[in-house]
This record gives C-alpha cells, sequence and structure tokens, in this order.
C-alpha cells in the first residue's frame, strides 16, 4: 500500500487516466483506487456509503495530488449509475477504465433443516442485482462512454475463485462470480473491436476486510457447521502454497497492470490471484 506520492511518468503510463471504482470506499476497492491515484489517474470513488467515498477522495487528492471525485453509486440502479458515468466525462472529459468490484456477500444454505439460515428468493435477488445486474449496467453505461471518445478503456470485472470452485453456504454469491467469468469472455468478443479490453481479476482468501463482519462470519460459520473460531482458524489452516492469505494491494497491484497499456494483449481472460490455491 502506498504511503505517499508519487512521482509522475509511472512505468504503467495511468498519468491523466480516468477511472471509475465501484464499491471504492472499503476493502479492495479502496485499496485500487489508492493503487490507481498513486499512478497517476483521476479516481471517480462511487460508494453507496457517500461518506466514506467522500472522504478517501479527500485522502487520495492529499496522498497523492490530482483531482479526485466521489459518487453515490447503487450500481443496481440504472438512472444512478447512468449519473455516475455522466459525473465522471463532465469532470474529467472520458471514462477510460472502469473497475466493477460494487458486491456483497450474504451467507446462506440452500436448504435448512433447521429453518434458520435458508437462501430466500429476496437474498437471492438482492446479491443478484447487486453483483451481476450492477455489473452488467457499469459495463454498458461505460462502454457506451468508451465508444463515444473513441478512446477506447478497459473494464475490470472482479470476480472470486469461487466462480469456478464454488463455496459452501455461499452458492448465490459463487454463481454470481461464476457470471463475472462468462460475462468477462462474452464482453471482450464483442468490444475488442472497438478497443475495449475486458479483464477478470479472481482473489483467493485475502486479509480480512470490514466486509468480513462478526454478522457475515456468524453466518458462514452456521452454514458450515462450525463455531466462529474454527472458522477462522480455517482461514490459516486453508492449503495455500504460498503459505499465507492474500494482501489487499497485492489485487489492487494486479488491477492497475491490467489497467495500463503494459496489459495491451490481455483481454477476455480472468486472471487468478489465490497464492496459488486455486487454478483457474
Amino acid at each position: 500500500m502506498k504511503t505517499g506520492k508519487k512521482e509522475q511518468g509511472t512505468w504503467l503510463g495511468l498519468e491523466g487516466k480516468t477511472a471509475i471504482v465501484t464499491g471504492g470506499a472499503s476493502g479492495i476497492g479502496r485499496a485500487v483506487c489508492e493503487e490507481l491515484a498513486a499512478a497517476g489517474a483521476h479516481v471517480v470513488v462511487a460508494d453507496v456509503n457517500e461518506g466514506g467515498a467522500q472522504q478517501l477522495a479527500r485522502d487520495l487528492q492529499t496522498r497523492f495530488g490530482g483531482m479526485h471525485l466521489h459518487a453515490a453509486a447503487n450500481v443496481a440502479s440504472k438512472p444512478g449509475v447512468d449519473a455516475l458515468i455522466k459525473a465522471a466525462v463532465d469532470a474529467f472529459g472520458s471514462v477510460d477504465i472502469l473497475v466493477n468490484n460494487a458486491g456483497i456477500n450474504i451467507p446462506r444454505l440452500l436448504v435448512d433443516p433447521a429453518g434458520r439460515e435458508e437462501l430466500t428468493e429476496e437474498i437471492w435477488d438482492k446479491v443478484v442485482a447487486i453483483n451481476q445486474k450492477g455489473m452488467f449496467l457499469c459495463a454498458q453505461a461505460a462502454a457506451r462512454a468508451m465508444l463515444k471518445s473513441g478512446r477506447g478503456g478497459v473494464i475490470i470485472n472482479m470476480a472470486s475463485e469461487s466462480g469456478t470452485e464454488g463455496s459452501e453456504g455461499q452458492s448465490v454469491y459463487a454463481a454470481t462470480k461464476a457470471a463475472a467469468y462468462a460475462l468477462t469472455r462474452s464482453w471482450a468478443k464483442e468490444l475488442g473491436r472497438h478497443k475495449i479490453r475486458i479483464v477478470g481479476v479472481a482473489p483467493g482468501i485475502l486479509e480480512a476486510t470490514a466486509l468480513r463482519s462478526d454478522e457475515y462470519e456468524r453466518a458462514l460459520a452456521y452454514t458450515r457447521g462450525i463455531t466462529v473460531e474454527k472458522l477462522r482458524e480455517g482461514y490459516q489452516k486453508v492449503s495455500i502454497p504460498l503459505g499465507r492469505s492474500g494482501r489487499l494491494g497485492e489485487v489492487a497491484n494486479l488491477v492497475a497492470f491490467l489497467a495500463s497499456d503494459r496489459a495491451s494483449y490481455i483481454h477476455g481472460t480472468t486472471v487468478n490471484i489465490s497464492g496459488g490455491k486455486s487454478r483457474t
């Protein structure tokens, strides 16, 4: 993680690019915002937590210089997404990078004999609306702006190793992340001819963030028939060849690279970043 201003003229060549990061106020999104700002990009911090997004945008300007923007964004709302893209274009003239990072995870069992933590239609719809529909709405609006500018661009979809491995107690989340693989591949076939690259990023187990809340851990532990203490111990005992959980900054480094012209021939694929835990 960067802690101070960086000299302009970086290896990545992201200076002056406009990057929108959804779910940017915390977790992976925050780390990505910091990395892109450090590389000289104009960052639009988009989050339902408007206060957190505003504070981060201010912090980015203080730490790294440059102009940055915050926006309250419900990615499941088309009017909200359209307003987000318009705000970015009005402020900076174009959209060059979209990081489709916003997402939620509500652990539930498909069938719970005890009737306590069973997947409901309401939970299914909520997770799909944010993780999958939101990815579609943001990508569509950003791609339109990129086409209009004629400059092309990069759309990075945040997937997860659960999208190929599955995840006990997290079936709807895993399903939306599997969709990210298919959307990435499909949009790449459609938009490559317009100089718009589509790439996915699939993290494995990462260091704890605010999203790994007490309620999340309680529900996930319940779905797996273990205690919260055993669940937390499991993070350390999982067979990861590198022997540790991933760092948010490592995911952010990958995103920044993929957003740059250094990755100009990487298109239509999802890059695994799990320390060797999963293969795809």
